[in-house]
């Protein structure tokens, strides 16, 4: 069951941190670093129209919401996007792999974190372990969904 989108709440958080709009992932660390309870999240995101695929997204989750602080930039609404988790930390977990991702690799941004190898690879250029291909196999049916109802209504 996904958690619904809390639109206002990801606004303020966007506010707050400043968050910029092609970086989701680091929005959603800095969100989950400055949100009390916040789980970190990274995934898929879906919406219809361009660009006809899932999008490598990340975003926080609280207890009974979804908190995107990329949603200002999306502009969308909450109607129209969906969300397809594929790793979920928590902030303890995610300042750890952070500070170590930095040592093994300083010239490197550190994000988007992806689970231990083997990796799977799916899409263009991005890669994941068998959760990543699970989600991305799941936007891509919803992405196909959306931009079919769409070709119908014109």
């Amino acid at each position: 069951m996904n958690k619904p989108l809390d639109e206002a709440l990801s606004v303020e958080i966007a506010q707050r941190i400043k968050s910029k709009a092609k970086t989701p992932c680091d929005n959603a660390y800095r969100a989950a670093l400055a949100t009390e309870g916040a789980i970190y999240v990274q995934g898929f995101l879906v919406f219809a129209g361009k660009p006809y695929k899932p999008i490598e997204h990340g975003w926080i989750e609280l207890e009974n919401s979804i908190v995107d602080p990329t949603l200002p930039h999306l502009k969308k609404n909450a109607q129209e996007v969906w969300y397809f988790p594929a790793q979920r930390l928590t902030v303890k977990q995610l300042k750890a792999i952070i500070e170590e991702s930095k040592e093994d690799y300083p010239e490197d941004n550190p994000l988007p974190i992806y689970s231990d190898p083997p990796y799977e690879y799916y899409g263009d250029v991005m890669l994941g372990g068998k959760d990543y291909l699970q989600a991305y196999k799941a936007a891509e049916a919803k992405c196909r969904e959306l931009n079919q109802k769409n070709a119908e209504k014109n």
